[in-house]
């Protein structure tokens, strides 16, 4: 039973990857009319891709989805407010500080400022400017998580939010240093990977299935737009402090 379950994970796992080998492969054979480098250590590495992936998925069935939602379930129990908005901008905190797309992209970003003579070369100042972006973009998603637990609980649409969130996008765009604008739509992204996306998702299903008169499939997705938005108004502001 365990050894089938596995290979129906990994079989799995091998099918969601399979479009992505045959585009390498296609245009490493066919385009490029080049054998792959170091064949052995790719063919290793897909395998390891393969194994990984099965994992983190088992891992997000087993463990990251049940705690979202059995903690949304029992703080909407408890009946705090104000706890349940702690929990919502901590967890959304938490999780982009630890994303690890969000880690490089900042450490990048600082390495390519320095190159630009944006700041100064020195460790400090890269260590500095990518944490800062990272607390930016961290402070944003856990303020993005909470709004949108308050539109779970009042019923808010999310229509007028999300387009009031690009209006001030688009101004911010206008008025914010152009080294800053390209980081912050990509900031974006970055910030709803493989740790924020599952945590913040069962938070919003568990919450609408505990709160009478709100539909799941309705009220619980649309966090993870907020998370995606808010980044990108924060970062620009970031970048409106860094560079004037």
């Amino acid at each position: 039973m365990i050894t089938s379950i596995i290979l129906t994970k990994l079989k799995n796992a091998f099918t969601d990857l399979l479009p992505i080998i045959l585009v390498i492969a296609f245009f490493q054979v066919v385009v490029l009319r080049q054998p792959l480098p170091q064949m052995g250590e790719v063919l290793f590495g897909a395998l390891l891709v393969v194994a990984g992936l099965s994992l983190f998925v088992q891992g997000l069935e087993m463990g990251l989805f049940p705690i979202g939602e059995s903690m949304a379930h029992a703080l909407a129990r408890k009946g705090s407010l104000f706890w349940l908005l702690c929990f919502a901008f901590a967890l959304g905190f938490s999780t982009t500080v630890a994303e690890p797309a969000l880690i490089a992209v900042a450490w990048e970003a600082a390495e390519i400022a320095s190159q630009g003579g944006l700041i100064d070369p020195s460790r400090e100042s890269l260590n500095q400017y990518a944490f800062g972006l990272r607390m930016s973009v961290a402070f944003s998603v856990g303020l993005a998580i909470l709004i949108g637990v308050m539109r779970i609980l009042r019923g808010w649409p999310i229509h007028y939010l999300i387009i009031s969130g690009y209006a001030i996008v688009m101004v911010m765009t206008i008025i914010a240093p152009k080294e800053i604008i390209g980081i912050a739509y990509d900031a974006g992204g970055v910030t709803t990977s493989t740790i924020t996306v599952p945590l913040v998702a069962a938070l919003g299903v568990g919450l609408a299935s505990s709160i009478k008169g709100r539909s799941p499939l309705v009220d619980g997705f649309g966090l993870i737009a907020f998370a995606s938005l808010l980044p990108m108004i924060f970062v620009m502001g970031y970048g409106l402090i860094i560079f004037g």
